[in-house]
């Protein structure tokens, strides 16, 4: 198989992994327990976010440190993926941060929203990601 072939292949599993990690954030969100379905949507954003800058780079990205990092900079190089960047970090604040550590998920209505609207990330990510 061809290398870009493996990428494509890599990419799509990735992807594949961001879906599942939000039906497990809906899931979770279903029994009443927020601060596990935000971590899970976030979980979500990262791997949508590296299937992404797989995508575009050709490099695959560790951890969240440098994942976030290298999205900084393809968002750079490519204004066209601005659409992304407010809604990434949005996630990694009040989803990682605030509810999934600190406990801090309030206003409810606000941090569902974000899990539920995590699949449109997700759709935006893989859409920027088969984008020439």
């Amino acid at each position: 198989m061809s290398e870009k072939g493996l990428k494509t292949d890599r990419v799509k599993e990735i992807f594949d992994d961001a879906y599942s990690l939000y039906r497990e954030a809906m899931g979770e969100l279903e029994r009443g327990n927020i601060r596990e379905s935000a971590e899970k949507a976030w979980g979500a954003t990262l791997r949508a976010t590296k299937a992404l800058v797989l995508a575009k780079t050709g490099k695959e990205s560790d951890g969240a440190i440098g994942l976030t990092k290298a999205f900084t900079e393809l968002i750079r190089e490519d204004r066209g993926m601005e659409e992304l960047e407010g809604r990434y970090f949005t996630r990694e604040s009040l989803l990682h941060g605030h509810c999934f550590y600190d406990g801090a998920c309030e206003p409810r209505e606000h941090i569902e929203r974000r899990i539920r609207e995590t699949n449109l990330y997700i759709e935006d990510a893989k859409r920027l990601a088969l984008k020439e």
